[in-house]
């Protein structure tokens, strides 16, 4: 790899010769400007507006504009001049906690390569110590005429460097926050975490552009003169969220169902021991839809319970049978009063036969 800065890591009174090379690429694919009549090549030029003539780039320089949109002019041999004792030299400041370093500060990244044999050592002290306390190096660089701040950090057996903006260059989030105040519910909170565990980790190497492969593959298609089907593009369901715990339980079982594993019902009944936090979630779940903690019991019957019913399914005829004859029974006894003997004889017979099915 090209280095893009020679210099040396100033680490006390040790300096350490180095060579800064970019330790990330852009892989966009970039497109040209073209004249849609003719397809030609739209460039821009660089045009004084005084004379209104094409510059060169060797008669460009710097210069500074003034409130009153006067220009300064601004030399190298100025810029030059200045004491700025980090122009060839990564001065380390402070090792401190990765922690403490905010993100948001996070610029681009070099890899710091050893630059000849006798930085080998030092090279290899600064990556070993850094590895040992686990800190990271806060350190001043200048590069591209100006100074920057960085953060030096060991990845596998080598120095990185991020770029981090100053302090200062980051902005507030004020105004950014929701005005309205919000309370979230701990059964949201649960399903929320479900979802979590559920999407889990993920291999960084496996992901990729899915967009810069087909613009890839529809360029490649339109250099061969052929056309590509077009493929409808997923929309997003737009509107409200009317009812965030729904929409969580049904982002559960999606993702479930993204990895292959089975999908369980987000109620409450049944509960697999190996999916323990999702099963108190769906718990709760069901509680909500239905109604209440005598209702959850109601719809989730204990297995011995489940059994004797399929064990029996005859008792809920039987209480229909039941109630039959007992009215059958008041018919026959006010018929009794009536009636001769022989009769008597029948409505018993009557009686008897719905206890027969009914026992049986």
């Amino acid at each position: 790899m090209r280095s893009i800065w020679n210099g040396a890591i100033s680490f006390g009174l040790v300096s350490i010769p180095i060579k800064l090379v970019n330790a990330t690429e852009n892989h966009s694919i970039s497109f040209r400007q073209i004249h849609l009549t003719d397809g030609g090549r739209i460039r821009y030029r660089k045009v004084c507006e005084i004379d209104e003539e094409e510059v060169a780039g060797t008669e460009i320089g710097k210069a500074y504009e003034d409130a009153d949109g006067s220009m300064i002019p601004i030399t190298d041999e100025d810029l030059g001049s200045l004491p700025l004792p980090t122009a060839r030299t990564i001065e380390i400041v402070a090792f401190v906690p990765a922690a403490s370093i905010d993100p948001l500060q996070m610029d681009a990244a070099y890899y710091l390569s050893a630059n000849g044999g006798p930085a080998v050592k030092p090279y290899t002290l600064l990556r070993e110590a850094l590895k040992r306390s686990r800190k990271v190096a806060v350190a001043k660089y200048a590069l591209r005429g100006r100074e920057r701040l960085g953060m030096l950090r060991v990845v596998d057996d080598v120095i990185a460097m991020h770029g981090l903006l100053w302090p200062d260059e980051v902005r507030s989030p004020e105004g950014v926050a929701p005005e309205v105040e919000v309370t979230v519910r701990e059964a949201e909170l649960d399903l929320a975490d479900a979802l979590m565990a559920t999407l889990g980790e993920v291999d960084m190497d496996s992901l990729h552009d899915d967009y810069r492969e087909a613009v890839e593959e529809l360029v490649a298609a339109k250099a061969e003169g052929r056309a590509l089907e077009p493929v409808e593009a997923e929309v997003p369901g737009g509107g409200k969220v009317i009812d965030l715990m729904a929409a969580l339980e049904n982002s559960v079982r999606a993702a479930k169902q993204a990895r292959g594993e089975k999908s369980e019902e987000v109620s409450g009944g049944k509960r697999a021991a190996a999916n323990a936090p999702v099963a108190k979630v769906t718990s709760l779940a069901g509680r909500k839809k239905s109604g209440g903690t005598g209702a959850k019991k109601k719809a989730a019957p204990s297995a011995e319970k489940t059994a004797a019913k399929k064990a029996t399914p005859s008792r809920a005829p039987a209480k229909k049978t039941t109630a039959r004859s007992t009215a059958k029974k008041s018919a026959t006894k006010s018929t009794a009063k009536k009636t001769t003997a022989k009769s008597n004889t029948k409505s018993t017979a009557k009686k008897a036969a719905p206890r027969k099915r009914a026992s049986a």
